[in-house]
């Protein structure tokens, strides 16, 4: 058995201190078709001064050797020497027949370096020269994909699909749908999820095809896919939210609450499903459980506002509110703020009789709602009530062009004649 051999057998076996001991044996004294055989071992491995100091060596002895180059300039990407990759490409002409695979490269470290446009010329380049070749082709289109352009990724990947289904590990009829998914086309985007379970069925694209079916409004298909994907796997925590969500929008109010409460027993801290939840409850009239909901979720999280406001508004159906005050105040010591939290406090402390203070958020909030008719109605009324009729009137009256239709404003502006 030859030494190259013998190391690889002992990678294989897990015995890698003796087999790079023996690396320095084939370095001395093997052949340069050994030294390089082994120096594309170890880079795989993920030995990278090893490998470079191989290279280095057969580069001395074959200095204008393109593919040495550019297996050099590949050790120092990996090594995040970019600059020193970069000085190995950038001479590379575009008559050389390494020219196109020095682009692939430099497009990488452009790319790493934030200098997507940078990348992308780099790729036109390659793509100019060989615009068949799908390594190229699924290089622009991971390009276009990864920087956002998802509408200019497509055609790419389509060209891609053409040759192969798979590139580098990735299903690219998976990365169509995400891309149409992300572009909210979403029944395109299924048509691909669908192509994706077929070339490799996984627990992450059953729950992207769920997902997206979702967001499409096809319930019963989210329903479908987000029901199998927990037969395959109970503890995938994020697809219960949306086949709960499912189920609500299918009107089967009670089963959306089994699943919530079903993802609980998994993730028991999970704050998006308590709210979710909580929300259910309330709507099956559980108000108790509700509320055990609501708190468990600011427990994990006091300034989460989706499950504040909730809790506000359950305070304001028990007049609780010095309670309300209370919580606001506590998340606004937190550095929690949300211009709602103005809305709210006006409406608090106007029923504690606590005017004056009263008048100040309802100010503040109006720079922020001042479009929303349920803000301007109880913006108005207090003004009204508060003797302030020529700017209640400015309230009313901002509040009719927005909803003509509201008799009772209309009636209401009667009484300023």
């Amino acid at each position: 058995m030859g030494k190259l051999d013998e190391i690889v057998q002992l990678v294989e076996q897990g015995d890698v201190e003796r087999a790079l001991a023996l690396v320095e044996q084939v370095k001395q004294n093997g052949s340069d078709e050994e030294r390089y055989m082994l120096a594309d071992h170890l880079f795989s491995w993920g030995f990278l001064e090893e490998a470079e100091a191989l290279v280095h060596l057969l580069l001395a002895r074959y200095p204008d050797e393109r593919e040495l180059q550019l297996f050099l300039a590949e050790i120092y990407t990996e090594m995040d020497k970019e600059e020193e990759a970069l000085e190995l490409l950038i001479d590379i002409e575009e008559d050389d027949p390494y020219y196109v695979r020095a682009c692939l490269l430099m497009a990488d470290l452009y790319q790493m370096q934030g200098l997507d446009e940078v990348s992308e010329q780099k790729l036109l380049k390659a793509y100019e020269k060989m615009p068949n070749e799908p390594l190229v082709q699924f290089a622009l289109a991971e390009l276009y994909f990864t920087s956002g352009q998802y509408q200019k990724s497509l055609p790419y990947y389509e060209q891609v699909m053409k040759q192969t289904k798979t590139m580098a590990g990735t299903v690219l009829a998976q990365r169509m749908a995400e891309a149409y998914s992300l572009l909210g086309e979403f029944e395109q985007a299924m048509v691909y999820y669908e192509q994706a379970l077929n070339e490799r069925f996984d627990a992450h694209t059953l729950f992207q095809y769920g997902f997206t079916a979702y967001q499409a409004e096809a319930y019963k298909t989210a329903i479908a896919k987000l029901s199998e994907l927990k037969a395959l796997d109970r503890e995938y925590v994020p697809l219960y939210l949306f086949l709960a969500k499912s189920y609500e929008q299918e009107g089967d109010i009670q089963q959306s609450y089994e699943i919530a409460k079903e993802g609980l027993t998994i993730d028991e801290w999970n704050k998006e499903l308590l709210v979710y939840a909580g929300k259910i409850a309330l709507k099956l009239g559980k108000r108790e459980e509700a509320i055990g909901y609501i708190e468990q979720a600011l427990r994990i999280d006091p300034g989460y506002l989706e499950a504040l406001f909730i809790q506000t508004s359950l305070l304001f159906h028990e007049e609780r509110y010095e309670d309300v005050v209370r919580i606001i105040q506590q998340a606004l010591d937190q550095g929690e703020y949300d211009p709602q939290f103005e809305w709210e406090l006006a409406k608090a402390k106007q029923k504690l009789e606590m005017y004056d203070q009263a008048l100040n958020h309802y100010e503040e909030a109006y720079t922020f709602f001042k479009d929303d008719p349920n803000f301007l109605y109880d913006f108005g009324y207090f003004l009204f009530e508060e003797g302030r009729r020529e700017k209640a009137k400015d309230i009313f009256e901002q509040l009719l062009r927005i909803d003509p239709t509201n008799e009772e404003i209309a009636h209401m502006m009667l009484q300023f004649e």
